[in-house]
């Protein structure tokens, strides 16, 4: 941990405090320029350590020095012989990938580098040679940030209930210095030919007809993972933006705002493609395009998949956020399964499917998590599973997925809200007072009318913005309950 020494200037050690984590508690005494430490340092990581992950900007909140302390606390939290570690495409993510690597062999523990990969082909190394793991990437944020996602041995997740408090705890304080081991080493492997092999072992696709598939990568991850698993798959693919680049020059790398989605929408249009395929930044997560260029709900994709994997595992559980569509639960039940509903964010949704046993999981932000793959979530095995049902049979995708959307939906509209729960208070008011509505807290405020439509209006866990989900039976309906939540929201 960094705190201020003899030879360091005070001007020196507030920007070194700001760009690492504030440093609090700190006494000082000023003599000829000099800061002189008379107590201990502590930083604050609140800002950037999150719910689930750790995400923030570089050269502010992350920088090397917080990030190999971070690779200590890690090592301290986890033990065991071995931390594998992957990073995406980002400039920031080389270097701090190799500073996490320090902190861990500084504490006795080795080190597997998996160099570049996706969110799931590092849960798949985690899984595969049951090893924690930690993946350096800010999914879909812009290029000034980067961040880490953790897990335990078998991808199991690391959030604030299961270790990301204590890391930051450790971090603040100072993590101790490992006495008496043997620095840990670092090799190198790649994995890529053994994670495609693995997910197209899960889906059998050696029936499907050929089928163009346009895919945006977004020139993110998914330039790289493509390529080696549809390789021999009859699929002709029309490859967009597959350059790595960090900066993402084309656009942002987040399909689930409409406005990236803009460029596949043109180009399955343009070349008659079967079906268009889009994937974030650390591609773990996949949106779907039709061959008309309509977006295909998550929703959607969660109730097709089910349906695909309740086949395989009859009476099996399925897990969906609560900002999936009623038709999920629904279409579930009718496939002989058991649907359980549970809070957005992959560590509650992978605890929740360990907890039940669940073969599958899905939520309406494109995350979809498989018991085959270690609960973990892959979008990659979610398109292969969209791709089979489309190849098994000869219509369409939009005829295909009609069958899994029934409502009308709003897609996540943000708002920027200084005081979000005073606004959630504003609501749970306006709408509790109304007869036959039902009110729950179970994330964020979710209200049901006696129409059976609804909405879930939640605080982001990362950005000053509430976030709402309205569905309803057509598109008129929604857009009258959107307006009147957003007339308060946004007042």
């Amino acid at each position: 941990m960094f705190c201020p020494t003899p030879a360091t200037t005070e001007a020196t050690a507030r920007g070194r405090g700001e760009r690492a984590g504030r440093l609090l508690d700190c006494t000082v005494v000023k003599s000829e320029n000099v800061v002189r430490p008379r107590e201990k340092c502590v930083r604050d990581l609140s800002g950037f350590v999150k719910a689930y992950d750790i995400r923030g900007v570089v050269g502010e909140q992350l920088d090397v020095d917080v990030v190999r302390d971070l690779g200590a606390a890690f090592a301290r939290l986890v033990g065991g012989p071995a931390v594998v570690i992957g990073h995406d495409m980002r400039d920031s993510s080389p270097e701090l990938s190799d500073a996490f690597a320090r902190g861990v062999t500084a504490q006795g523990v080795d080190v597997i580098s998996i160099g570049l990969a996706s969110t799931d082909m590092l849960y798949f190394a985690s899984g595969r040679l049951d090893l924690p793991g930690a993946m350096f990437t800010a999914s879909h944020n812009p290029a000034k940030y980067n961040g880490i996602k953790l897990c335990r041995a078998g991808a199991a997740p690391v959030g604030q209930d299961s270790g990301l408090a204590q890391i930051r705890r450790d971090v603040e304080e100072g993590v101790p210095d490992a006495t008496g081991v043997e620095p840990g080493s670092v090799t190198t492997r790649d994995m890529l030919a053994e994670y495609a092999a693995y997910l197209r072992q899960l889906v059998d696709l050696s029936g499907s007809r050929p089928l163009t598939v346009a895919v945006d990568a977004g020139n993110g991850m998914g330039g790289h993972t493509v390529p080696e698993v549809f390789d021999g798959l009859p699929f002709e693919v029309v490859p967009m933006y597959f350059e790595l680049d960090g900066n993402f020059p084309n656009h942002e790398a987040n399909p689930l705002d409409p406005a990236n989605l803009v460029d596949l929408r043109a180009k399955v249009r343009e070349v008659g493609a079967d079906v268009g395929l889009a994937f974030d930044g650390d591609a773990d997560r996949c949106f779907v395009v039709d061959e008309r260029g309509e977006p295909v709900s998550p929703s959607a994709i969660t109730a097709l998949v089910a349906a695909r994997e309740l086949a395989k595992n009859p009476g099996g559980t399925i897990i969906h956020n609560l900002i999936t569509s009623r038709a999920v639960p629904e279409i579930v039940a009718e496939h002989g399964g058991t649907a359980v509903r549970t809070r957005v964010g992959h560590s509650f949704i992978k605890e929740e499917m360990a907890r039940t046993g669940a073969i599958f999981g899905g939520e309406h932000s494109a995350h979809y998590y498989f018991r085959d793959f270690w609960r973990a979530d892959t979008g990659m095995l979610a398109a292969l599973h969209v791709l089979a049902a489309l190849g098994e049979q000869q219509g369409p995708l939009s005829e295909l997925t009609s069958a899994y959307e029934r409502y009308s939906a709003s897609g996540e509209i943000n708002s920027t809200v200084t005081d979000q729960a005073a606004k959630v208070a504003e609501i749970t008011a306006l709408y509790g007072a109304r007869e036959g509505v039902a009110l729950d807290e179970v994330d964020g405020l979710t209200v049901s009318l006696p129409d059976g439509s609804w909405f879930n209006l939640r605080a982001s866990n990362t950005e000053p913005l509430l976030r709402l989900n309205v569905e309803a039976a057509d598109a008129d309906a929604v857009a009258a309950l959107r307006d009147e939540v957003l007339a308060v929201v946004r007042a």
